[in-house]
Parts: C-alpha cells; sequence; structure tokens
C-alpha cells in the first residue's frame, strides 16, 4: 500500500493569518510575473471543511447541521484529498488537533506536516468581531469557550476549534510528524525570515528574489485592492470585506480593558508560552 502521508496542514485559529499564508505560497509556488487573483491562488491549496467534498463522498446531500454525520465521513474526505496524483497537499484547517467522538480530526496516517500559525488572541477576538460581524463581548466569549464548534454556511461543515487555548495547545504539543509554529506578529515584523523558514520546512528551495515578490503579492494592500476590485469568495456575506487592518498591538487602543483582562485570565497560561502577556 502507498504512503498516504501526503497532507501538509496549514493550521491556524480563525483570524490569525492562515488565508495570507496560502496566498503566499500560492504566489511562490507559482512564480507569477504579476500577483495571482484571489481565485487562482485557491488552486494552490484546499480546506478540510469544504461541504462540496462531504457530499461528494458519501454520494448525496448531507445534513451539514449534524455533527455527528459529517464526522463520520471525515476520514473519507481526507482520503479523497490524498488519493490523487500529486505527491503532497497543502489543506487549510481550522480543526483543532484532537480527537472526537473516537474520530481523530487530523489523523496522523495522512499527515506529512503541518505549519501552525498563532496570533494574540487580543488582536484576533477585534478581527474575529469585524469578520463576523459580532459584538466584541460576543467574539470574546467564543475565542475562550471550551470545545467551541463554529456553525455550518453553505459551502463549508461545521468546525470543532475549541477555545484559543484548546487549538494552540493541541497543535504545539508533540506529534508524530515534523510542526512549524510561526507567530503572526512574526509574520509582519519580518515576513522574510517567517515566511522563508515556511519554505525550508517545506523542503522548498529558498530564492531571495523570488521570496521577496511573492511576499510583495501577498501584501495586504495588493489583496485589499484586489478584494475592492473582484471580491473574494472567502468573505462572508454579512462582512462588509474580508481583508482588512492586519495589524498587531490594535488591541492596546481598541480593546476594552475589561475584555482583555477576561480574555488573560481565561487563557493567560498560554498567552505567556507565545510571549502575549506583558
Amino acid at each position: 500500500m502507498s504512503d498516504l502521508r501526503r497532507i501538509i496542514w496549514l493550521a491556524s485559529y480563525p483570524k490569525s493569518g492562515n488565508t495570507w499564508t496560502r496566498i503566499f505560497l500560492a504566489n511562490y509556488l507559482a512564480n507569477p510575473k504579476k500577483a495571482l487573483t484571489l481565485d487562482e491562488m485557491t488552486k494552490y491549496s484546499t480546506g478540510d471543511a469544504i461541504a462540496r467534498n462531504y457530499h461528494k463522498v458519501a454520494g448525496r446531500q448531507v445534513d451539514t447541521k449534524n455533527l455527528n454525520q459529517v464526522l463520520s465521513l471525515r476520514e473519507s474526505v481526507l482520503r479523497s484529498i490524498v488519493s490523487n496524483a500529486a505527491d503532497a497537499y497543502l489543506v487549510k484547517t481550522h480543526y483543532y488537533r484532537k480527537k472526537v467522538n473516537g474520530i481523530e480530526l487530523i489523523p496522523p496516517k495522512f499527515t506529512r506536516s503541518s505549519i501552525y500559525i498563532i496570533r494574540n488572541p487580543l488582536d484576533l477576538v477585534l478581527s474575529s468581531s469585524r469578520h463576523s460581524a459580532i459584538s466584541v463581548e460576543k467574539a470574546a466569549e467564543q475565542i475562550c469557550h471550551d470545545g467551541k464548534v463554529t456553525s455550518p454556511s453553505e459551502k463549508t461543515v461545521p468546525m470543532i476549534e475549541g477555545s484559543w487555548s484548546e487549538h494552540v495547545n493541541s497543535w504545539t504539543s508533540f506529534a508524530p510528524y515534523p510542526v512549524l509554529v510561526v507567530r503572526y506578529e512574526d509574520m509582519i515584523a519580518d515576513p522574510r525570515r517567517s515566511f522563508g523558514g515556511m519554505l525550508s520546512h517545506l523542503g522548498i528551495p529558498v530564492d531571495e528574489e523570488r521570496l521577496e515578490c511573492a511576499i510583495r503579492f501577498a501584501s495586504f494592500e495588493e489583496l485589499k485592492k484586489q478584494e475592492k476590485a473582484s471580491g473574494f469568495v472567502e468573505k462572508p456575506a454579512h462582512a462588509e470585506r474580508f481583508f482588512a487592518v492586519g495589524q498587531k498591538d490594535q488591541w492596546k487602543t481598541d480593546l476594552d480593558p475589561a475584555l482583555a483582562e477576561m480574555i488573560r485570565a481565561k487563557m493567560g497560561e498560554t498567552m505567556k508560552r507565545y510571549g502575549y502577556l506583558e
């Protein structure tokens, strides 16, 4: 039997820089003369929560509100990804790395390695509020909720994410395959080092000129310009835009100190481990 360990997970809690990472990698791999369009970049990776893939392996319309039914199909969906001709697949995920109902959400038998992107929850909560068109208070409650499951949409099945700290701890604990942990804040401060490290982790030679070009093509200015001109398929219908600020430390001016303290009280131990407690 051939080795099915072909998935390279691009994993993160929602609103932590996953899309930015995928757009950079697509531009580096394609090496285009001008920036890939947002539609073009989706050809270089896939996702593990795309509803049509669950309908396809089931051979019928799946009730995406039925979490147990979705989970029962998950292995078949992942197997269908790795059963194609390519040697490796970049797969976006927001699932945490745990077993649920005896089902391995991130099965080692399909996994080659992972890149895990982590972001300060004090900034993440502001981005999540904008993205989901909910209050910051509601967003803070959600990221602190153990076992959190994000509801399905027209295009996606439910995603079992847990709280921010549950998610981080699940992906950064021991794994039987290589895991690269990258902080979103470091991606902003030194993109050449962060994105270059991702390429090295993937076993892709780093060409400095190509690296600079891919970083430029994946800049927030470029992405906002493209979204304004053509839209973006991953933008929720209720959100004003997908690509917003893309900064760090916005919480210092925009987050209610009481909410910041609540998040620290709930998840301070994990925040401290990754340099998010001052």
